[in-house]
């Protein structure tokens, strides 16, 4: 770590009251201040955008599995390690297979051939800047997916470059 000390604010510091206010609602829903929200808090403006685009990532068309199957792939490929225990704890929690969990953490290849179409179509989203190619393309449509699911990929994948690049900037 290079110590860049990001300060952490809670709903009674943070300099702007937009932040106080997102600070005390996101408090009472997680019953604690998650840390990177605490540091997010200097600027109102990532703090907003974080829980907005968090928020709408929720409500998309993909179930609760293959929302932490993208936040897993990125937290792995941006190495955010809070992310990747955030999100391990939350596979835990939804109940999924202790061999997906690790399969995720490792950055390998699913065993769920669905989910492994997810996991390739997320990292081809990256590596091909959205021109993704035929094939990861056509095993994605085969798996299943819809056009909504695609871009609502593409909405994690937004979402989770934002938190987990920002993550590693305040190191938590």
């Amino acid at each position: 770590m290079t110590q860049r000390q990001f300060p952490r604010f809670d709903e009674t510091t943070a300099p702007a009251p937009a932040a106080r206010e997102a600070l005390l609602s996101s408090k009472r829903a997680f019953g604690a201040l998650p840390e990177p929200l605490a540091r997010y808090a200097s600027s109102p403006v990532m703090l907003s955008l974080a829980l907005a685009g968090l928020d709408a990532f929720e409500k998309s068309s993909l179930a609760p599995l293959e929302r932490e199957v993208l936040a897993m792939t990125m937290g792995r490929r941006n190495a955010c390690h809070f992310c990747l225990n955030l999100h391990r704890r939350m596979l835990t929690a939804q109940r999924a297979p202790a061999e997906l969990i690790d399969e995720l953490a490792a950055g390998g290849s699913l065993t769920e051939p669905r989910l492994e179409a997810l996991r390739r179509f997320v990292l081809a989203l990256l590596d091909e800047r959205g021109d993704v190619p035929s094939k990861v393309w056509s095993d994605f449509r085969e798996a299943g997916y819809s056009h909504e699911q695609a871009l609502d990929v593409v909405t994690g994948v937004s979402v989770y470059t934002l938190t987990t690049l920002a993550n590693r900037l305040i190191e938590v």
